[in-house]
Protein backbone atom coordinates (compact mmCIF):
# COMPACT_ATOMS: atom_id res chain seq x y z
CA UNK A 1 0.00 0.00 0.00
CA UNK A 2 1.00 3.60 -0.50
CA UNK A 3 2.06 5.42 2.65
CA UNK A 4 -0.12 7.99 4.38
CA UNK A 5 -3.91 8.26 4.53
CA UNK A 6 -6.11 5.97 2.43
CA UNK A 7 -9.69 6.55 1.29
CA UNK A 8 -11.31 3.45 2.77
CA UNK A 9 -14.90 2.32 2.47
CA UNK A 10 -16.60 0.37 5.23
CA UNK A 11 -19.89 -1.51 5.22
CA UNK A 12 -21.92 -2.87 8.09
CA UNK A 13 -25.09 -4.94 8.19
CA UNK A 14 -26.01 -5.31 11.84
CA UNK A 15 -28.07 -7.74 13.87
CA UNK A 16 -31.10 -5.45 13.69
CA UNK A 17 -31.43 -6.59 10.04
CA UNK A 18 -32.54 -3.16 8.84
CA UNK A 19 -30.07 -2.65 6.01
CA UNK A 20 -26.49 -1.91 4.93
CA UNK A 21 -24.60 1.19 6.09
CA UNK A 22 -21.69 2.32 3.93
CA UNK A 23 -19.21 5.06 4.75
CA UNK A 24 -15.88 6.52 3.63
CA UNK A 25 -13.09 7.29 6.09
CA UNK A 26 -9.72 8.74 5.21
CA UNK A 27 -7.15 7.24 7.57
CA UNK A 28 -3.66 5.82 7.84
CA UNK A 29 -4.97 3.14 10.21
CA UNK A 30 -4.04 5.15 13.30
CA UNK A 31 -5.36 8.68 12.90
CA UNK A 32 -8.63 9.72 11.29
CA UNK A 33 -7.93 12.41 8.67
CA UNK A 34 -11.53 13.03 7.61
CA UNK A 35 -14.95 11.47 7.28
CA UNK A 36 -16.46 11.21 3.80
CA UNK A 37 -19.65 10.23 2.06
CA UNK A 38 -22.18 7.83 3.56
CA UNK A 39 -25.00 5.71 2.17
CA UNK A 40 -27.77 3.49 3.47
CA UNK A 41 -29.38 0.65 1.54
CA UNK A 42 -32.38 -0.73 3.49
CA UNK A 43 -33.39 -4.34 3.27
CA UNK A 44 -36.79 -4.86 1.73
CA UNK A 45 -39.17 -6.78 3.96
CA UNK A 46 -38.88 -9.95 1.87
CA UNK A 47 -35.08 -9.74 2.11
CA UNK A 48 -35.17 -9.18 5.86
CA UNK A 49 -37.48 -12.19 6.23
CA UNK A 50 -34.95 -14.42 4.46
CA UNK A 51 -32.15 -13.12 6.70
CA UNK A 52 -34.23 -13.69 9.83
CA UNK A 53 -34.83 -17.24 8.67
CA UNK A 54 -31.07 -17.76 8.29
CA UNK A 55 -30.18 -16.63 11.81
CA UNK A 56 -28.40 -19.36 13.74
CA UNK A 57 -27.22 -21.12 10.58
CA UNK A 58 -23.65 -22.04 9.66
CA UNK A 59 -21.80 -22.27 6.33
CA UNK A 60 -22.74 -25.93 5.85
CA UNK A 61 -26.45 -25.05 6.14
CA UNK A 62 -28.59 -23.83 3.25
CA UNK A 63 -27.86 -20.11 3.30
CA UNK A 64 -27.42 -19.50 -0.43
CA UNK A 65 -30.36 -17.10 -0.71
CA UNK A 66 -29.30 -15.16 2.38
CA UNK A 67 -25.75 -14.87 1.02
CA UNK A 68 -27.09 -13.65 -2.34
CA UNK A 69 -29.14 -10.95 -0.62
CA UNK A 70 -26.17 -9.83 1.49
CA UNK A 71 -23.92 -9.54 -1.58
CA UNK A 72 -26.51 -7.69 -3.69
CA UNK A 73 -27.30 -5.23 -0.90
CA UNK A 74 -23.62 -4.45 -0.34
CA UNK A 75 -22.95 -3.97 -4.05
CA UNK A 76 -25.92 -1.60 -4.15
CA UNK A 77 -24.67 0.35 -1.14
CA UNK A 78 -21.02 0.62 -2.21
CA UNK A 79 -21.09 0.87 -6.02
CA UNK A 80 -19.88 4.25 -7.21
CA UNK A 81 -18.48 5.37 -3.87
CA UNK A 82 -14.94 6.67 -4.31
CA UNK A 83 -12.72 4.53 -2.15
CA UNK A 84 -9.46 2.64 -2.60
CA UNK A 85 -10.43 -0.46 -0.63
CA UNK A 86 -13.41 -1.90 1.24
CA UNK A 87 -13.88 -3.24 4.76
CA UNK A 88 -16.74 -5.76 4.48
CA UNK A 89 -18.16 -7.11 7.72
CA UNK A 90 -20.91 -9.26 6.22
CA UNK A 91 -24.09 -10.34 8.00
CA UNK A 92 -23.64 -12.22 11.26
CA UNK A 93 -25.86 -15.29 11.28
CA UNK A 94 -24.30 -17.18 14.20
CA UNK A 95 -21.71 -16.40 16.86
CA UNK A 96 -20.41 -19.03 19.29
CA UNK A 97 -16.86 -17.95 20.20
CA UNK A 98 -16.55 -20.74 22.79
CA UNK A 99 -18.07 -23.32 20.46
CA UNK A 100 -18.39 -23.47 16.69
CA UNK A 101 -16.87 -20.04 16.09
CA UNK A 102 -18.51 -17.24 14.17
CA UNK A 103 -20.34 -16.99 10.86
CA UNK A 104 -20.81 -13.87 8.77
CA UNK A 105 -22.61 -14.41 5.45
CA UNK A 106 -20.82 -12.65 2.63
CA UNK A 107 -18.24 -13.47 -0.04
CA UNK A 108 -15.29 -11.08 -0.20
CA UNK A 109 -14.08 -12.50 -3.51
CA UNK A 110 -17.44 -11.85 -5.15
CA UNK A 111 -17.66 -8.33 -3.71
CA UNK A 112 -14.12 -7.50 -4.89
CA UNK A 113 -15.03 -8.70 -8.38
CA UNK A 114 -18.24 -6.67 -8.42
CA UNK A 115 -16.64 -3.44 -7.17
CA UNK A 116 -13.19 -3.74 -8.74
CA UNK A 117 -11.57 -2.93 -5.38
CA UNK A 118 -9.61 -4.89 -2.77
CA UNK A 119 -11.99 -6.18 -0.08
CA UNK A 120 -10.96 -7.00 3.49
CA UNK A 121 -13.42 -9.35 5.19
CA UNK A 122 -13.80 -12.20 7.72
CA UNK A 123 -12.53 -9.89 10.46
CA UNK A 124 -13.45 -12.11 13.42
CA UNK A 125 -12.07 -15.60 12.76
CA UNK A 126 -8.39 -14.93 13.55
CA UNK A 127 -9.30 -13.44 16.90
CA UNK A 128 -11.38 -16.48 17.85
CA UNK A 129 -8.62 -18.83 16.71
CA UNK A 130 -6.29 -16.97 19.13
CA UNK A 131 -8.67 -17.47 22.06
CA UNK A 132 -10.66 -14.24 21.74
CA UNK A 133 -14.39 -13.64 21.60
CA UNK A 134 -14.22 -12.20 18.09
CA UNK A 135 -16.31 -9.25 19.28
CA UNK A 136 -16.71 -6.39 19.65
CA UNK A 137 -14.38 -5.10 16.93
CA UNK A 138 -15.25 -1.39 16.84
CA UNK A 139 -13.19 -0.45 19.96
CA UNK A 140 -9.96 0.27 18.07
CA UNK A 141 -11.95 2.77 16.01
CA UNK A 142 -13.51 4.20 19.17
CA UNK A 143 -9.97 4.92 20.39
CA UNK A 144 -9.30 6.81 17.14
CA UNK A 145 -12.60 8.70 17.55
CA UNK A 146 -11.65 9.71 21.09
CA UNK A 147 -8.42 11.13 19.66
CA UNK A 148 -10.32 12.85 16.83
CA UNK A 149 -12.69 14.67 19.21
CA UNK A 150 -9.79 15.72 21.44
CA UNK A 151 -10.94 13.82 24.55
CA UNK A 152 -8.61 14.42 27.48
CA UNK A 153 -9.82 11.83 29.98
CA UNK A 154 -11.48 8.40 29.93
CA UNK A 155 -14.85 8.17 28.23
CA UNK A 156 -17.11 5.39 26.99
CA UNK A 157 -18.91 4.57 23.76
CA UNK A 158 -22.13 2.56 23.90
CA UNK A 159 -23.47 0.96 20.74
CA UNK A 160 -27.15 0.08 21.01
CA UNK A 161 -27.71 -2.14 18.01
CA UNK A 162 -29.34 -5.56 18.07
CA UNK A 163 -26.92 -6.31 20.92
CA UNK A 164 -25.45 -3.62 23.18
CA UNK A 165 -21.70 -3.21 23.46
CA UNK A 166 -19.61 -0.88 25.58
CA UNK A 167 -16.10 0.49 24.98
CA UNK A 168 -14.20 2.26 27.75
CA UNK A 169 -11.38 4.35 26.25
CA UNK A 170 -8.31 5.98 27.73
CA UNK A 171 -7.35 8.50 25.02
CA UNK A 172 -3.99 9.10 26.70
CA UNK A 173 -2.83 5.64 25.59
CA UNK A 174 -0.24 5.63 22.81
CA UNK A 175 -2.05 2.98 20.72
CA UNK A 176 -5.34 1.05 20.90
CA UNK A 177 -3.50 -2.21 21.53
CA UNK A 178 -1.55 -0.74 24.47
CA UNK A 179 -2.30 -2.27 27.87
CA UNK A 180 -5.06 -0.32 29.59
CA UNK A 181 -6.07 1.63 26.46
CA UNK A 182 -9.42 -0.11 26.04
CA UNK A 183 -11.93 -2.35 27.77
CA UNK A 184 -14.78 -3.58 25.62
CA UNK A 185 -17.56 -6.16 25.80
CA UNK A 186 -21.18 -6.86 24.93
CA UNK A 187 -23.44 -5.55 27.69
CA UNK A 188 -26.45 -7.66 26.74
CA UNK A 189 -29.44 -7.52 24.42
CA UNK A 190 -30.54 -4.12 23.14
CA UNK A 191 -32.83 -3.63 20.13
CA UNK A 192 -33.01 -7.16 18.71
CA UNK A 193 -35.51 -8.70 21.17
CA UNK A 194 -37.67 -5.57 21.10
CA UNK A 195 -37.71 -5.71 17.30
CA UNK A 196 -38.59 -9.41 17.38
CA UNK A 197 -41.49 -8.81 19.75
CA UNK A 198 -42.79 -5.90 17.66
CA UNK A 199 -42.69 -8.09 14.55
CA UNK A 200 -44.42 -11.01 16.29
CA UNK A 201 -47.19 -9.00 17.89
CA UNK A 202 -47.73 -6.03 15.59
CA UNK A 203 -46.00 -6.80 12.32
CA UNK A 204 -43.73 -3.78 12.79
CA UNK A 205 -39.95 -3.74 12.45
CA UNK A 206 -39.29 -1.79 15.66
CA UNK A 207 -40.78 0.48 18.33
CA UNK A 208 -40.36 3.81 16.54
CA UNK A 209 -39.22 6.57 18.91
CA UNK A 210 -40.02 4.29 21.87
CA UNK A 211 -43.68 5.24 21.40
CA UNK A 212 -45.14 1.95 22.61
CA UNK A 213 -42.68 1.60 25.50
CA UNK A 214 -43.62 5.10 26.65
CA UNK A 215 -47.23 3.97 27.22
CA UNK A 216 -46.34 0.85 29.20
CA UNK A 217 -45.07 0.09 32.68
CA UNK A 218 -41.95 -1.84 33.62
CA UNK A 219 -42.75 -5.12 35.37
CA UNK A 220 -40.10 -5.44 38.07
CA UNK A 221 -40.44 -9.20 38.51
CA UNK A 222 -39.56 -9.90 34.90
CA UNK A 223 -36.69 -7.41 35.07
CA UNK A 224 -35.26 -9.07 38.18
CA UNK A 225 -35.42 -12.52 36.58
CA UNK A 226 -33.62 -11.15 33.52
CA UNK A 227 -30.78 -9.78 35.67
CA UNK A 228 -30.28 -13.22 37.26
CA UNK A 229 -28.87 -14.51 33.96
CA UNK A 230 -25.33 -15.82 34.46
CA UNK A 231 -23.95 -13.62 31.66
CA UNK A 232 -24.04 -10.58 33.93
CA UNK A 233 -21.73 -12.27 36.43
CA UNK A 234 -19.08 -13.01 33.81
CA UNK A 235 -16.08 -10.69 33.74
CA UNK A 236 -15.30 -8.95 30.44
CA UNK A 237 -14.24 -9.23 27.73
CA UNK A 238 -17.32 -11.23 26.72
CA UNK A 239 -19.65 -11.37 23.75
CA UNK A 240 -23.10 -12.53 22.75
CA UNK A 241 -25.00 -13.92 19.80
CA UNK A 242 -28.10 -12.01 18.74
CA UNK A 243 -30.41 -14.71 20.08
CA UNK A 244 -28.59 -15.60 23.31
CA UNK A 245 -31.26 -13.83 25.37
CA UNK A 246 -34.35 -15.31 23.71
CA UNK A 247 -35.51 -15.91 27.31
CA UNK A 248 -36.58 -12.25 27.31
CA UNK A 249 -39.54 -13.08 25.10
CA UNK A 250 -40.59 -15.80 27.55
CA UNK A 251 -40.36 -13.42 30.51
CA UNK A 252 -42.84 -10.99 28.94
CA UNK A 253 -45.06 -13.52 27.21
CA UNK A 254 -48.04 -12.91 29.51
CA UNK A 255 -47.77 -9.11 29.38
CA UNK A 256 -49.69 -6.76 27.15
CA UNK A 257 -47.82 -5.23 24.24
CA UNK A 258 -47.00 -1.88 25.88
CA UNK A 259 -45.87 -3.39 29.19
CA UNK A 260 -43.84 -6.05 27.38
CA UNK A 261 -41.97 -3.49 25.27
CA UNK A 262 -41.45 -1.15 28.25
CA UNK A 263 -40.03 -4.03 30.28
CA UNK A 264 -37.74 -5.20 27.49
CA UNK A 265 -36.49 -1.64 27.01
CA UNK A 266 -35.70 -1.52 30.72
CA UNK A 267 -33.87 -4.84 30.38
CA UNK A 268 -31.59 -3.38 27.71
CA UNK A 269 -30.88 -0.32 29.87
CA UNK A 270 -30.29 -2.43 32.98
CA UNK A 271 -27.76 -4.55 31.09
CA UNK A 272 -25.81 -1.38 30.30
CA UNK A 273 -25.95 -0.29 33.94
CA UNK A 274 -24.50 -3.64 34.99
CA UNK A 275 -21.78 -3.28 32.39
CA UNK A 276 -20.75 0.21 33.50
CA UNK A 277 -19.64 -1.28 36.80
CA UNK A 278 -16.73 -2.95 34.97
CA UNK A 279 -15.17 0.34 33.80
CA UNK A 280 -11.64 0.72 35.25
CA UNK A 281 -12.49 4.28 36.28
CA UNK A 282 -15.80 6.08 35.77
CA UNK A 283 -15.97 7.64 32.30
CA UNK A 284 -16.45 11.40 31.99
CA UNK A 285 -19.29 10.83 29.52
CA UNK A 286 -21.15 8.06 27.73
CA UNK A 287 -21.52 8.59 23.98
CA UNK A 288 -24.31 6.50 22.45
CA UNK A 289 -24.36 5.20 18.89
CA UNK A 290 -26.64 2.80 17.02
CA UNK A 291 -30.39 2.77 16.62
CA UNK A 292 -31.10 2.71 20.34
CA UNK A 293 -30.02 6.33 20.72
CA UNK A 294 -33.21 7.29 18.85
CA UNK A 295 -35.32 5.66 21.58
CA UNK A 296 -36.06 8.42 24.12
CA UNK A 297 -37.37 5.89 26.65
CA UNK A 298 -34.11 3.91 26.60
CA UNK A 299 -32.04 7.11 26.76
CA UNK A 300 -34.08 8.48 29.67
CA UNK A 301 -33.62 5.23 31.60
CA UNK A 302 -29.85 5.43 31.10
CA UNK A 303 -29.66 9.09 32.09
CA UNK A 304 -31.65 8.53 35.26
CA UNK A 305 -29.46 5.62 36.40
CA UNK A 306 -25.93 6.70 35.47
CA UNK A 307 -23.71 9.31 37.12
CA UNK A 308 -22.16 10.64 33.90
CA UNK A 309 -23.71 12.57 31.00
CA UNK A 310 -25.37 10.29 28.44
CA UNK A 311 -25.37 11.81 24.95
CA UNK A 312 -25.74 10.67 21.35
CA UNK A 313 -22.40 10.69 19.51
CA UNK A 314 -23.70 13.55 17.39
CA UNK A 315 -22.95 15.75 20.42
CA UNK A 316 -19.24 15.46 19.50
CA UNK A 317 -19.67 15.63 15.72
CA UNK A 318 -19.80 11.88 14.98
CA UNK A 319 -22.47 10.02 12.99
CA UNK A 320 -24.22 7.44 15.15
CA UNK A 321 -25.87 5.75 12.18
CA UNK A 322 -22.55 5.19 10.41
CA UNK A 323 -20.03 4.63 13.19
CA UNK A 324 -19.81 0.86 12.74
CA UNK A 325 -19.47 1.10 8.96
CA UNK A 326 -16.72 3.69 9.50
CA UNK A 327 -15.09 1.32 11.99
CA UNK A 328 -14.68 -1.38 9.35
CA UNK A 329 -13.20 1.12 6.91
CA UNK A 330 -10.62 1.99 9.58
CA UNK A 331 -9.97 -1.66 10.45
CA UNK A 332 -9.53 -2.53 6.77
CA UNK A 333 -6.59 -0.14 6.52
CA UNK A 334 -5.07 -1.64 9.65
CA UNK A 335 -5.37 -5.14 8.17
CA UNK A 336 -3.74 -4.04 4.90
CA UNK A 337 -0.86 -2.56 6.89
CA UNK A 338 -0.39 -5.58 9.16
CA UNK A 339 -1.59 -3.80 12.31
CA UNK A 340 -3.64 -5.34 15.16
CA UNK A 341 -7.42 -5.04 15.09
CA UNK A 342 -8.14 -6.51 18.54
CA UNK A 343 -6.34 -6.95 21.85
CA UNK A 344 -6.76 -8.68 25.23
CA UNK A 345 -8.78 -5.76 26.58
CA UNK A 346 -11.28 -5.76 23.72
CA UNK A 347 -11.98 -9.42 22.96
CA UNK A 348 -9.94 -11.40 25.49
CA UNK A 349 -7.58 -12.63 22.76
CA UNK A 350 -4.24 -13.84 24.12
CA UNK A 351 -2.21 -11.08 22.41
CA UNK A 352 -2.94 -8.25 19.96
CA UNK A 353 -3.94 -9.79 16.63
CA UNK A 354 -4.87 -8.55 13.18
CA UNK A 355 -7.85 -10.25 11.61
CA UNK A 356 -9.26 -10.19 8.11
CA UNK A 357 -8.80 -11.87 4.75
CA UNK A 358 -7.90 -9.85 1.67
CA UNK A 359 -9.61 -10.43 -1.69
CA UNK A 360 -8.31 -8.60 -4.73
CA UNK A 361 -10.23 -8.10 -7.98
CA UNK A 362 -8.92 -10.20 -10.85
CA UNK A 363 -7.07 -8.25 -13.50
CA UNK A 364 -8.68 -8.57 -16.90
CA UNK A 365 -6.55 -10.10 -19.64
CA UNK A 366 -5.26 -7.66 -22.28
Amino acid sequence: MKSGPVRALGAMSGTSLDGVDAALVETDGVTITRFGATRYRPYREAEAAVLRGALGKWPQDDIAEAARIVLAAHVGALAGMEGELVGFHGQTLAHEPDGRGTHQAGDGDALAAALGLPVIWDFRSSDIEMGGQGAPLAPFFHWACAKWIGAEGPLAFLNLGGVGNLTWVDPAAAAPEAEGALLAFDTGPANAPINDLMMQRRGLAFDRDGALAATGRVVDGALELFLEEGYFRKMPPKSLDRNDFSVMLDLVRELGDADAVATMTAMGAAAVMQGMEHCPVPPARLLVTGGGRHNPVMMAMLRSALDCPVEPVEAVGLDGDMLEAQAFAYLAVRVMRGMPTSAPGTTGVRAPVGGGRISRPLKRAG
